[in-house]
């Protein structure tokens, strides 16, 4: 299944920072920041239907993306990611 990544049409810029925001699909492994950031500070997932485990999904940050394992990761959600601007 491929992963189906929205973004959201405005970004928020403070100095050298960037705040995106957007939507993923179930099945989604990993988000790519690459086209907006030069490095990650920081990202925010909430799944629209976590699983009923305490420790619904796992973000693995490398470069400027992330990855998703767990169960919490086979459902739809949105995200807000904080980097420098590439």
């Amino acid at each position: 299944m491929a992963n189906v990544i929205t973004y959201d049409n405005r970004l928020t810029v403070f100095g050298d920072r960037v705040v995106l925001t957007g939507t993923y699909d179930s099945g989604t492994t990993a988000i790519d920041f690459s086209d907006f950031l030069s490095e990650v500070d920081a990202v925010l997932l909430t799944p629209t239907a976590a699983p009923g485990s305490a420790d619904p999904f796992h973000i693995n940050a490398a470069g400027t993306g992330i990855t998703l394992t767990g169960p919490g990761a086979s459902a739809n959600g949105q995200f807000l990611a904080i980097g420098r601007r590439s």
